[in-house]
């Protein structure tokens, strides 16, 4: 072949090469534009984008979450049980340890979640934004505005619209993270046991009443059974009987002179011991049981006066710890 023959062929495949490039892009281009424009079997949903991302509603508003977080933190032990138990496991959760269920510090370390032990109801912004997370979620009753604007500016934040009663939060948990038949079997299987409980109390004590007492410092307060939040565990769930006295009250908890315990004058009490960091209850609880109106009740004159742990009700009502108390005031009622 002529040298001029060689050179005509070399120009011509240069030529080519180049309307090659200006039509039909780089072969990463090419790939990209074709993973976009397919339709396949993992799709993402309508509030889920190309790049891993959604929408989502919670106690403010919308807010763009990843659709995978890859360094979750949770503020609420309760509510990383529930996603634990749901198979979704946050790589990092926030918990006071004076008032943290006893359980749960071994759970945690057991499903390989880093513990993040804070002061109680404080937010140390420095050190949240330290631990890079790429979505905060947290419960969103009772949050204030500024706290979450605060937040929202470290990471992407879910304040969830709902406490932490398992039945309203759990199902909404769900919905975050697609677990709505893992959520609803927990729930099932959770209200079967429930129902056994229900069922051995009822015959125990018939139409018998259970006070919660809670001793604060210098204060005294019930719980009300129509209170909501830990309410709804003794009162609704396992359908005790609050006195006739309280049987309206819609305050989780109300304060009330001593003088006011005979017009309820329980059958059983649980008797809770107030754990707050920096909270000294002995004085209160002192004048309690060395007070005549305290040692005239039907429930004390019977000896039935049982400790309740704060933590037990208050932190401890997961699928887990629900379960265990529901077995300890089983265990106290019903001989």
């Amino acid at each position: 072949m002529s040298r001029r023959f060689k050179g005509l062929a070399i120009l011509m495949l240069v030529v080519c090469m180049m309307l090659a490039a200006c039509s039909g892009g780089t072969t990463e281009e090419n790939a990209a534009a074709g993973t976009a424009g397919a339709t396949t079997e993992g799709a993402a949903s309508p509030t889920e984008d190309a790049i891993g991302t959604k929408v989502v509603q919670d106690q403010f508003g919308e807010v763009t979450i990843p659709a995978h977080p890859q360094n979750l933190i949770v503020f609420d032990s309760i509510y990383a049980e529930y996603l634990i138990e749901m198979g979704v496991t946050p790589q990092m959760v926030l918990l006071t340890p004076e008032v943290e269920a006893e359980y749960r510090p071994a759970y945690f370390k057991e499903h390989g979640v880093q513990v993040i032990e804070v002061e109680q109801y404080q937010y140390n912004y420095e050190q949240l934004l330290a631990l890079s997370p790429d979505m905060i979620l947290t419960a969103g009753e009772g949050m204030e505005q500024g706290v979450y604007d605060e937040l929202s500016k470290i990471a992407p934040t879910v304040a969830l619209d709902a406490n932490s009663e398992m039945k309203r939060a759990m199902p909404k948990l769900a919905v975050l993270f697609d677990k709505t038949e893992e959520s609803a079997k927990i729930l099932a299987e959770f209200d079967e046991k429930a129902a056994q409980a229900k069922e051995k109390i009822a015959a125990a004590l018939g139409d018998k009443t259970v006070l919660v007492l809670r001793v604060e410092h210098n204060r005294y307060r019930f719980m009300g059974p129509k209170g909501g939040s830990s309410s709804v565990f003794f009162y609704d769930i396992l359908d005790l009987n609050s006195p006739e006295a309280i049987k309206d009250s819609t305050d989780w908890f109300s304060q009330f002179s001593l003088e006011f315990l005979p017009e309820m004058n329980p059958d059983y009490i649980f008797l809770e011991d107030r754990t707050l960091v920096g909270y000294d209850t002995k004085k209160s609880m002192e004048d309690l049981k060395a007070s005549q109106v305290w040692s005239n009740l039907e429930a004390v004159k019977n000896d039935h006066v049982f400790p309740l742990k704060t933590s037990q009700f208050v932190s401890g009502v997961g699928p887990i710890g629900s379960v265990k108390l529901m077995d300890y005031v089983v265990e106290k009622l019903v001989p």
